[in-house]
This record gives C-alpha cells, sequence and structure tokens, in this order.
C-alpha cells in the first residue's frame, strides 16, 4: 500500500486533523472512491451544542460514499484541507484502532450523557461492509453498561449487526434512527444517488423491531417545495408505522455553505422552479425560519397522532446534562 499523496509537499505545514489525514495509507479504489486509513487520536468528540440532543458524537468514518445532495456534513473535510465538496463522497478514510481509543475515551463519559453514532457519516456506508470499524466499536459498547447511545443510519447494512446491537442493549440504553426523507423511490435516487431504496430502509425497521431493537425512523432532511408535502411526510409516517416503528421524527433542511455548493446545482438541474425560493430562504442563514419549522412540526404531531406513535424519539430516563435544545434537531 502507497501512502495517499495529496499532501506530499506541504504536509509539514499541516496540523491537527489535517495532518493526521497527509498521512493516511490508500486501502483501495472503486466505483470512483479511495479508501484511506486515518490514524485517529481520539474517537469520541464533545459536542456543546444546543441545538442536538446529545453530548458526544462518534463517526467510524470521515467522508461517506452514500453522497447525499443535502449532505451538511461536507464541511468535516474541510477540516483536512480538502475543499472541494466532492472529496467527501469519493475520499472516505476509516478511523483506525477504534476499539482501544474507544475503551479509553468513555471514561471521559458522564452518567446521563448520549452518544451519536453517526451524526456526520453514515456508519453502515459501504466501506463498512469491508473494514468493519462500525462493529468494532459497538463490540466494545457491549463490554460497558449504563451508556445512552444513539445510531443513524439509512442503510440496510446494520442489519449484519443485530446480534451486537442486542449485546449492547442488554446493558445499556440503545436507539436507533433510520433515516427515510422520501418513499418516492426515482426522487430518492436523485437526492441520494447511493443510499438504499426508502422501502429497504422501511423493512430493515421492521427487522430492527423483530430483534426487539428501539428503532424508529427519522424522515430528514425535509426539503422545501421538494418532500414537504403532507401527502409525503403522511407516507413516510404510515410506512414506519406499518413496520412498527417505536417512534417518528422530522427535520428541515440545514443548509451549510458547504453544503449549498453542491445542492444548488443539483436544484438548478432537477428542480430550476425552486432555485428562488431556496435564495431567499437560505440567504441570511442555514435554517429555515420559525414560521416554516412551526409549520413543519404541527404537521408531525399531527401524523405521530395519526398512527399511533407516542413519543418522537428513543426512550430517555431523563434529559442529558445539555437540556436546552431546539426542537428541529431532536433526532433522537
Amino acid at each position: 500500500m502507497a501512502t495517499f499523496p495529496l499532501f506530499a509537499e506541504n504536509a509539514p505545514g499541516l496540523v491537527g486533523i489535517a495532518r493526521l489525514a497527509s498521512h493516511g495509507v490508500s486501502l483501495s479504489e472503486g466505483h470512483n472512491v479511495e479508501y484511506l486509513t486515518l490514524p485517529a487520536r481520539s474517537l469520541l468528540s464533545r459536542c456543546d451544542s444546543k441545538r442536538v440532543p446529545f453530548d458526544w458524537t462518534m463517526n467510524p468514518y470521515r467522508g461517506c460514499e452514500f453522497a447525499c445532495k443535502y449532505c451538511y456534513a461536507r464541511y468535516t473535510h474541510e477540516f483536512m484541507e480538502m475543499r472541494d465538496g466532492l472529496d467527501f463522497e469519493s475520499r472516505i478514510f476509516a478511523k483506525q484502532n477504534a476499539g482501544w481509543l474507544l475503551r479509553r475515551d468513555l471514561k471521559r463519559v458522564k452518567p446521563g450523557e448520549q452518544i451519536a453514532i453517526g451524526a456526520a457519516t453514515d456508519p453502515y456506508q459501504p466501506a463498512e461492509r469491508r473494514y468493519r470499524v462500525t462493529r468494532e466499536i459497538l463490540e466494545e459498547l457491549a463490554r460497558h453498561s449504563g451508556l445512552r447511545i444513539g445510531i443513524i443510519s439509512k442503510s440496510t447494512l446494520i442489519l449484519r449487526d443485530i446480534d451486537v446491537l442486542q449485546a449492547v442493549a442488554r446493558s445499556n440504553q440503545l436507539g436507533i434512527a433510520i433515516t427515510v426523507t422520501t418513499m418516492d423511490i426515482a426522487l430518492a435516487r436523485k437526492l441520494e444517488p447511493r443510499a438504499p431504496r426508502p422501502d429497504l430502509r422501511i423493512e430493515t425497521v421492521r427487522r430492527l423491531r423483530a430483534a426487539s431493537l428501539d428503532a424508529g425512523v427519522l424522515c430528514a432532511p425535509v426539503l422545501p417545495g421538494i418532500t414537504d408535502a403532507p401527502a409525503s411526510l403522511t407516507a413516510v409516517a404510515r410506512n414506519a408505522a406499518g413496520a412498527g416503528a417505536c417512534w417518528f421524527s422530522a427535520n428541515s433542511l440545514f443548509l451549510m455553505p458547504c453544503s449549498e455548493k453542491i445542492f444548488m446545482p443539483f436544484l438548478e438541474l432537477e428542480f430550476p422552479e425552486l432555485v428562488e425560493q431556496y435564495r431567499r430562504r437560505y440567504a441570511s442563514r442555514a435554517f429555515v425560519g420559525e414560521v416554516y419549522r412551526k409549520r413543519l412540526s404541527e404537521l408531525v404531531r399531527k401524523l405521530r397522532a395519526k398512527y399511533g406513535f407516542n413519543r418522537e424519539r428513543y426512550p430517555l430516563a431523563d434529559e442529558s446534562p445539555n437540556a436546552e435544545r431546539e426542537p428541529q434537531m431532536a433526532l433522537f
């Protein structure tokens, strides 16, 4: 294996994660994607934002091959001095020594704090089939007790790990969020070109529930003018209920500048009539306005009532220390 040459000449001037990435080793290539190692120093990252309901994040990979047009996490590659938005989906870094790093990092987690796995990149993207970093993480978590863990994914590959997920859940509080943006397969293929079909994700929820795991459906992001019609959201909620999902929630689009560079050209190509609307809506902020957010929240509340969802996230014994949250980011 050869060392990845991207930073060969200027690596001495790099610091932090960019310097670690410069030492990444190319593992393999395929389908216009290169997989590389990332010699990480830590696996858990502290999250102090009041916009999210967790205290720690953990992402087994840097970058995500699913290539979702709306993905807000493309900025994470910029920390490695990779500023082409497409690098995020074509250069995937697998973190090394995940189990050992996690064992050490868990000593920093206080009782009641929540850990989110996959908040930035899907832990069950195609790379996981080969490199099994997520499974290594779960195997380590299964050795511990009293943790509060949430997993976010849109991949059917999570079914491979039902055995270890059950082991984790026996001694910890585990919730699984399967994201489904739309039940329209053709639309999903445009928005999330390399992700599993939405009907397969719903079937994934069904099988997770059959295995007695706490799993729900996160309809996110809701895209104004594209997936926010009542009929569209109703279809997701109805299918989630039919699969036995424990809960149903939805978040509106969070359009970061790095995401805008990919999303807006996509919009111009596929939905040109919406371009000006999006420019106005996101002209001064990455979030939708309060009126839209409240309207979406009310619609989702009615759908939960209609289909018998008695909660909007997985059950928590109590609120975590960072308890003041904004509702549109209630992932679990």
